[in-house]
């Protein structure tokens, strides 16, 4: 499977202030959203649409961005991206799974995120085919 880096850095985004409960952000990042609504515009001619999509999230805490998770996956559904439903991916505890560097050194969370990128490579060529 081919992968290609889309550079966000130089779209304008406008930054909202999140309160959210209990100091837990429930959404993905304002530049992140704000990209899938740049992409999405003018209306009919997206660029997300019908281009098949997974999310992984990660955040220190134990439970790997849960709610950012799946408020970007209602986003994806809007968009008409297909997104792979199965296995799902939350990785908890990043901060410790990179050295300063920003490399990976989790052998085991290694293991899971190639097994998932598989699992989207296979999930890819099912709904193509």
């Amino acid at each position: 499977m081919k992968l290609e880096t889309v550079e966000i850095g130089q779209l304008r985004f406008s930054i909202r202030i999140w309160r959210p409960a209990r100091r837990r952000c429930n959404g993905p990042p304002a530049v992140l959203k704000n990209a899938l609504d740049v992409g999405s515009r003018p209306y009919g001619s997206s660029v997300w649409d019908r281009k098949p999509g997974a999310v992984v999230s990660c955040s220190p805490g134990a439970i790997g961005a849960f709610g950012a998770n799946h408020h970007l996956r209602q986003s994806l559904v809007f968009l008409n991206v297909p997104t792979m439903q199965q296995p799902e991916a939350y990785v908890g505890h990043a901060d410790k799974l990179f050295d300063e560097r920003g490399k990976l050194v989790s052998d085991g969370t290694r293991k899971f995120l190639q097994e998932f990128m598989q699992a989207f490579a296979n999930w890819i060529e099912t709904i193509r085919s």
